[in-house]
């Protein structure tokens, strides 16, 4: 019965073979089809394996014709006698033309999309059947969806071999864009250069002290990667509203005092410069959301919705509530909620394949201490936020601490963790007038607005 049902799934034998064909009539239309496919789109394992073995040696820059893909089948132990030659042979011969192959690659990507559609709802009405609860099985069902709709299978056993191809491809693609940082930029140059950008499926936490300004060196950074990037920059807000949240979003575009765009007292070139601040920030891919009593589940559920999703910001971790009631927590029976928080955090970035930068307050241990600069042990209700995390930036400045002192609105931004590279301090300047951050060398020039 179970083989019937496999003979049964969706395929369409013609379009693979003339994919194949195409690729091995004229090997310049190879990269266009990888860029389409991937080897498990092909329903067919004989097929599955001569894509897999050219996908391969596109990979490692290698000659494609008929003779060397069969010779590198007899290398993988994939090459059948008196078999693979001939069926090879037949590719090219019931290939039509390779003009149209990104048509047949269509069609073979589709047809592997419904199989992978069967397959979730085989295992969704399993999960169903099985008297578990109804929100388990429905968060389960949005993440396979999700990893379907992103052309990602969820979890199993990979090759290593296979994922060295992908590493491959991805060293190459860093080759070519050497200049340029492997992810998204903070517009922070200092920053990136440490940090090299923001990079997918990385979790990073920014902690202070309250008032030191996290909110807004966020905010500086999500405005920035949604004008630059062309992505979708999601923010999700459990303390601030989305009018607080704008207005000091326009604010630092539109160097205007803060004050003064509260109380309205503007003059005709301070309009002008709203206007102009306002048309910059709506042209922006930036969505907020603020609602109080957001679980990890909800940002998730969200963010699997949009399209073109680059970054997650969440402001900030001590006030987002679990995964059950939200019931509030004390003592020890918190840290593990936020314990449990922080993990979820760091499997949504891998799950959606972008960088999440989650805000968190320091406790007071620092206050303590003769040196106050934040430590990562003082990062509050802690339990696993470090380990989770893969960068963790402490925002320090010695002008919160006494008022005297003669580094007047100069902000430390210290790198506490940072599995890509090593830890160290970068100079910012707070402008707190414009509740933003700056590069240390940018300075401000009203006339040259």
């Amino acid at each position: 019965m179970d083989e019937l049902l496999a003979k049964q799934m969706p395929h369409n034998t013609e379009a693979e073979q003339a994919v194949l064909g195409s690729m091995l009539i004229d090997a310049r239309c190879i990269p266009d089809v990888i860029g389409k496919l991937k080897p498990a789109d092909f329903y067919i394992k004989t097929n599955q394996e001569i894509f897999e073995t050219i996908y391969s040696m596109f990979s490692y820059s290698m000659v494609i014709d008929p003779v060397t893909v069969l010779e590198q089948m007899r290398v993988n132990g994939t090459f059948r006698e008196d078999v693979s030659a001939q069926y090879v042979l037949d590719l090219m011969n019931i290939t039509p033309t390779a003009a149209n192959v990104m048509e047949y690659a269509a069609i073979v990507r589709d047809k592997a999309l419904l199989r992978g559609i069967a397959e979730v709802g085989a295992s969704i009405n399993e999960m169903a059947m099985a008297d578990g609860s109804a929100m388990d099985v429905l968060e389960a069902a949005e993440k396979r969806i999700y990893a379907l709709r992103q052309g990602r299978s969820k979890g199993g056993l990979e090759e290593v071999s296979k994922v060295m191809i992908t590493v491959y491809e991805q060293l190459a693609q860093a080759a070519q864009n050497k200049d340029r940082l492997p992810g998204l930029s903070t517009g922070l140059i200092d920053l990136d250069n440490f940090i090299m950008g923001l990079n997918d499926s990385d979790l990073i936490l920014i902690a202070s002290r309250p008032g030191m300004g996290k909110t807004s060196i966020a905010l500086n950074i999500a405005l920035h990667a949604a004008k630059n990037s062309g992505k979708t920059v999601a923010v999700f807000s459990l303390e601030m509203s989305r009018e607080q949240l704008c207005l000091r979003l326009l604010s630092g575009e539109s160097f205007i005092d803060n004050k003064k765009l509260q109380t309205g007292r503007l003059t005709d070139s301070d309009w002008e410069r709203v206007a102009m601040a306002a048309d910059s920030i709506s042209h922006a891919d930036l969505r907020i959301d603020d609602n109080p009593s957001l679980t990890v589940a909800d940002m998730n559920a969200q963010c699997r919705r949009v399209q073109n999703l680059g970054l997650v910001v969440i402001d900030y971790l001590q006030l987002m509530q679990g995964s059950g009631s939200g019931t509030n927590y004390a003592g020890e029976n918190r840290q593990q909620v936020v314990s449990d928080i922080s993990r979820m955090l760091k499997i949504m970035a891998k799950e959606l394949n972008v960088p999440v930068i989650c805000l968190s307050q320091l406790s007071r241990a620092n206050e303590s201490r003769t040196n106050k600069r934040p430590m990562l042990s003082d990062l509050r209700e802690s339990g696993a936020i470090e380990q989770d995390a893969d960068i963790v930036i402490g925002l320090y400045r010695d002008d919160y601490y006494n008022k005297e002192t003669e580094k007047q609105n100069e902000a430390e931004c210290i790198i506490l963790k940072n599995r890509r590279g090593e830890t160290g301090t970068v100079a910012l300047r707070w402008l707190p007038e414009f509740t933003t951050y700056a590069s240390i060398e940018r300075r401000h020039d009203e006339d040259d607005f």
